[in-house]
């Protein structure tokens, strides 16, 4: 899994899987979800991050 956030463009983007994402779906405004042609989730989207109640710039990791 890979976590990246864009001060820029404000977007948090997490990555799942490896793979080609073949389409996106909008489920939520502001939440993109990205699958493979199998229909496999590959990423996770969320546009304007800051604005939600999340800390894009903070990632804490958790094995359970």
């Amino acid at each position: 899994m890979k976590v990246k956030y864009d001060k820029e463009t404000d977007i948090l983007y997490i990555r799942l899987n490896e793979g080609i994402v073949s389409e996106s779906d909008e489920t939520k405004p502001g939440i993109i979800l990205d699958y493979s042609s199998d229909n496999q989730l590959i990423a996770i989207e969320i546009l304007e991050a800051s604005k939600s109640t999340i800390q894009p710039a903070k990632v804490e990791y958790e094995v359970a």
